[in-house]
């Protein structure tokens, strides 16, 4: 049996909008070395570099539901690839800014271009896919992603050696090449929709407000707990692994590389098996590994404890992922799906601000014990309650 035979069916424009995003994730350097670029380069404190990141996350979280709602005016394809010919435009002018004011200005004026594609791309896959396939199709775009990521912030190590302005070079031509790639590669015209949710005998809205959707809110509440849990691997892993246990960098590169090399191989086969899956059982499935994981890293200290935790909670995050952007873009009002996957994309960036403040402050003030403890129950709190609400159910057809 193929475990990837679920890929077979996938429409061109997936491997399309996948390859496109592999280049463009290969040269994704500047923001892994942010804070090194402004402490060592620029010699800004920790506490400026801090604020300009935190600008770049701002943004991301102003612009999610309006670029949402703009790819579903425009096309998500002609957002995607203004979104990176202009990202590749900011990365060089963010080269010859060293203003302390304008760094934050320009972090903003990044993100609300650059993080444009992320809804779009969400919404393009949704409307290319039956609901059947969306899953895998999901699966394959992040797998896109996370091969890319595994080899941008790598080259950007050497580079940064070199030159901190080699970053936003390649990282411009990157999103330039994809940009291009996008412009010139042969798409095939929309599929027809006649395998979307008949989301008008399941939903009910007043008026055209996707938030008066009970189902994308309730979701977006619900979900919120257990990102806050992944986004840890930012934030209090690195200092768990590296600080507090002892071990080196380069060890916790290894560790990493479990779940980025899960993800590669794993992840697309994972969700070909469990297409015929409810979303929502996905989901809780996922929360509750990803409980397991986390919680287990309590009473993981050395090496070997350390993978089966990461694998664990990578299994959850395999899981969660392609499954929770299928339901939003299942429950899509036809024509809104931009929006949708707008707000859904503004629930990450939100969970990505508040990730490294909630979990240093427990880490700081109860130790990591009682952090890993509070990720258990987060993840759980966040399974039980999709599981929990019958509304939320939706068929795919």
């Amino acid at each position: 049996m193929n475990p990837y035979k679920g890929l077979k069916g996938l429409p061109r424009n997936v491997w399309l909008i996948s390859i496109g995003s592999l280049i463009n994730r290969a040269g994704t350097m500047v923001l892994p070395f942010l804070a090194l670029y402004l402490t060592q380069g620029l010699n800004y404190s920790v506490s400026e570099s801090g604020i300009v990141i935190a600008s770049y996350g701002i943004g991301s979280l102003i612009c999610a539901p309006l670029a949402g709602r703009l790819s579903d005016k425009i096309g998500s394809l002609k957002l995607m690839k203004y979104s990176l010919l202009l990202s590749g435009a900011v990365f060089l002018l963010y080269s010859f800014v060293t203003s302390y004011y304008l760094l934050i200005v320009i972090s903003i004026v990044l993100a609300i271009i650059s993080e444009s594609f992320r809804p779009a791309s969400m919404a393009f896959i949704s409307d290319q896919t039956t609901p059947k396939q969306r899953k895998t199709a999901f699966a394959l775009y992040r797998l896109a992603i996370n091969a890319g990521m595994s080899i941008g912030p790598v080259a950007g190590g050497f580079l940064s050696a070199i030159d901190f302005h080699l970053l936003f070079y390649f990282n411009a031509a990157a999103a330039i090449g994809s940009s291009a790639f996008f412009f010139f590669s042969k798409w095939e015209e929309k599929i027809e929709e006649s395998e979307s949710i008949d989301v008008s005998s399941t939903i009910k809205l007043s008026g055209t407000n996707v938030l008066k959707d009970f189902r994308l809110i309730y979701f977006l509440i619900a979900f919120l707990p257990v990102l806050i849990v992944f986004f840890q691997i930012l934030s209090t892993i690195p200092l768990y692994i590296v600080t507090e246990l002892g071990f080196s960098k380069s060890t916790f590169g290894i560790l990493l590389a479990v779940n980025t090399l899960l993800v590669i191989f794993v992840e697309v086969p994972l969700n070909s098996a469990m297409n015929e899956w409810n979303d929502i059982k996905s989901l809780f499935l996922g929360c509750i590994l990803t409980a397991v994981g986390f919680g287990a890293m309590a009473f993981s200290r050395d090496v070997f404890s350390l993978v089966i935790s990461i694998t664990i909670w990578t299994f959850g995050e395999m899981i969660i992922f392609p499954a929770s952007s299928a339901y939003i873009s299942n429950i899509a009002v036809k024509g809104k799906t931009g929006e949708y996957m707008g707000y859904y994309q503004m629930n990450a960036a939100l969970s990505f601000l508040l990730a490294p403040a909630v979990g240093t402050w427990i880490f700081d003030s109860f130790g990591s014990f009682n952090l890993w403890i509070a990720s258990f129950v987060l993840s759980l709190i966040s399974g039980f309650a999709l599981i929990a609400n019958k509304k939320l159910s939706v068929s795919s057809k």
